[in-house]
């Protein structure tokens, strides 16, 4: 699964680049609102995806390094969101 850029196709909009100087990290594009709301999009392999399509799981890791957990939400529907 690797993330992609545009992070919505079509939108026209500005990008952050996060971990983008720091190479023990993937860098991650993606699109971020003033209220703190950040999207990616993710690129599943076509063997990914028979695994999902099989099994139905996809699964979340988060770095929180001990301190709390942000909320997250995966869907597969282009998100809504105020630009």
């Amino acid at each position: 699964m690797q993330p992609v850029s545009p992070v919505v196709p079509g939108k026209n909009l500005p990008e952050v680049i996060y971990a983008k100087n720091q190479p023990q990290y993937r860098q991650l594009p993606v699109f971020k609102q003033e209220d703190g709301l950040t999207l990616s999009r993710w690129r599943l392999t076509w063997k990914e995806r028979i695994k999902v399509l099989f099994s139905g799981n996809i699964y979340l890791t988060l770095l929180t390094f001990n301190h709390p957990l942000q909320p997250v939400k995966l869907q597969v529907e282009e998100p809504e969101f105020n630009n």
